[in-house]
């Protein structure tokens, strides 16, 4: 196989990779699954949810996964789909890049006194990094565009 061949192949592999990491991060939060989460993330983390509510910040991988865990535990079920991965690779790094995709987060509490349903849409800069066991976020970004109450 030629070099660049082999390039173009390693390259393709690594976009199916991002985007299922970014893709296992939405379902681990819905599984309430917290190993899943936290294999999904580099070890410290940044983390910016501050058009959520939560400033942007370093954090120990196990204590964002805590706070995750504390945002979502108040539902009976959610439901987060991450579509339109687009993915950037750094042009002086092959073992970064930056997965941009789309959020839609479904948060619903049953039995409550309206059955509460909170829909969030935007979007997440996911900046990728490439360790030893794989892929993993070692940055996030979440752009809130508009929220539901109902």
């Amino acid at each position: 196989m030629a070099p660049d061949l082999e390039a173009r192949i390693r390259q393709l592999e690594d976009r199916a990779q991002i985007s299922g990491r970014v893709i296992q991060y939405a379902k681990a939060v819905d599984r309430r699954d917290w190993e899943m989460l936290a294999d999904c993330l580099t070890d410290p983390v940044h983390a910016d949810y501050s058009q959520n509510g939560m400033p942007a910040a370093d954090f120990a991988r196990d204590d964002l996964v805590g706070i995750v865990r504390d945002a979502v535990s108040g539902f009976t079920a959610t439901q987060h789909l991450s579509p339109n991965h687009v993915i950037e690779f750094d042009q002086d790094d092959p073992n970064r890049a930056i997965c941009y995709s789309y959020m839609y987060a479904q948060h619903y509490v049953e039995g409550s006194e309206r059955n509460e349903f909170i829909l969030l849409r935007g979007s997440y800069d996911n900046h990728m990094v490439r360790a030893a066991n794989g892929w993993r976020i070692e940055r996030l970004i979440q752009h809130v565009s508009w929220r539901e109450i109902r």
